[in-house]
């Protein structure tokens, strides 16, 4: 298994790292939070990540993407990760993306994978409903009535749920709230009548949002894959977003760590700089080791997916749990080490902090992932 980017790969993780660095800094983060920005992303700059290829990254040639996989778009991520870009890349070209190339029939794909790619068309995936993570706990009721369900019910944690210009919902069709089969998925049109979008502050600016169905119609024809068949659909896509996720998580904790060793480089105290104490070296040499953990980790991840290995359901979970776990060592050591100013809204560190404390809890916390990886493992 191959835990380093080929030539290709790496050079479109050159490209990310230079574009992102130019484009979209942490001060292009920090302005967009505080404009109170309405779809929480710059639609200019996603267009430029459009004509770069990134949204069609999953996508095969023949709907107009890269089909670059889960390799190539893991090195975009890590880049965006490091500078927290807010865009719709992860909800689109990776979970909405996946969702209509796994579940979709050929017409669904033409016409929707091809507005992917282009940047026309973006997505987000309404899945959960509690404050925890339980993708087969789904209590949202799609009824048939003659040629069209009924939708009913709320999700919670969409990420970019309140802008984006397709809902793909998870609803049950059949049997009971935990029940894993009974599960459909649909393509909703988020202007539908009795559909209801309030966006969700998060600590961290990510964008999400609260989605309320009361009586919503849609036609039989948007029904992605088979009727009560969606969950093995979801559990696809689960496995690609928590090893997404853990690509963006890894870039989080890269700057964070670097940010911090270039303060203890810098920062004088007693007369000496603070690098030079040795406790500091020491909890810097542990955040080391565990960053290359993760970084193998989500190599390995990645890889699987894109090799369709029988593993890649346990390498997910071995990725999300690591990167979890290694962000919230990251960010908060680097808060602590930055004393005082760590914490306040002029310094950019505590950034990282609050995007680890929301990025921890997206598909699944470090808790859930170390006992799926268990019971996957058959302990």
């Amino acid at each position: 298994m191959a835990l380093l980017f080929n030539e290709e790969q790496q050079y479109l993780k050159d490209t990310a790292k230079e574009f992102v660095q130019k484009n979209a800094p942490i001060n292009h983060f920090r302005e967009l939070r505080d404009s109170e920005n309405e779809t929480g992303y710059s639609k200019d700059l996603w267009k430029q990540m459009a004509e770069l290829g990134w949204a069609g990254i999953l996508i095969s040639e023949e709907y107009g993407g890269s089909d670059f996989g889960m390799m190539g778009l893991g090195g975009i991520l890590e880049e965006t990760g490091r500078c927290l870009v807010p865009s719709p890349l992860f909800s689109t070209a990776l979970l909405g993306a996946s969702l209509i190339e796994l579940g979709g029939s050929i017409d669904q794909k033409k016409e929707l994978l091809t507005k992917i790619a282009k940047g026309d068309l973006t997505t987000a995936f309404a899945l959960e409903e509690g404050s925890r993570h339980s993708p087969h706990r789904i209590s949202t009721k799609a009824e048939k009535k003659g040629k069209k369900f009924v939708l009913n019910g709320k999700k919670t944690f969409v990420l970019d749920g309140h802008s984006s210009d397709l809902i793909i919902l998870a609803a049950r069709t059949s049997g009971e709230n935990e029940d894993q089969s009974g599960i459909s998925l649909f393509l909703v049109d988020p202007d539908s009548k009795g559909l209801e979008r309030k966006r969700t502050h998060m600590v961290d600016s990510r964008n999400a949002s609260e989605i309320y169905f009361k009586d919503v119609e849609v036609a039989e024809k948007n029904l992605l894959g088979d009727l009560g068949a969606g969950f093995p659909i979801i559990e696809g896509v689960l496995e690609r977003g928590q090893i997404g996720i853990s690509a963006e998580m890894l870039g989080n904790a890269l700057e964070a760590f670097d940010r911090t060793l270039e303060y203890l480089k810098d920062r004088k105290q007693f007369g000496a700089v603070i690098g030079s104490f040795q406790a500091l070296q020491h909890r810097a040499a542990i955040m080391f080791a565990e960053v290359e953990l993760t970084k193998s980790s989500v190599m390995g991840a990645l890889n699987a997916i894109d090799e369709n290995s029988n593993d890649k359901a346990r390498f997910a979970s071995l990725a999300k749990f690591k990167a979890g776990e290694t962000l919230h060592l990251v960010s908060s050591e680097a808060v602590q080490m930055h004393g005082g100013v760590g914490v306040t809204d002029e310094f950019d560190i505590g950034f990282f902090l609050k995007r680890s404390r929301v990025a921890e809890q997206i598909f699944g916390s470090s808790d859930y992932h170390i006992d799926r990886y268990a019971t996957l493992s058959e302990y």
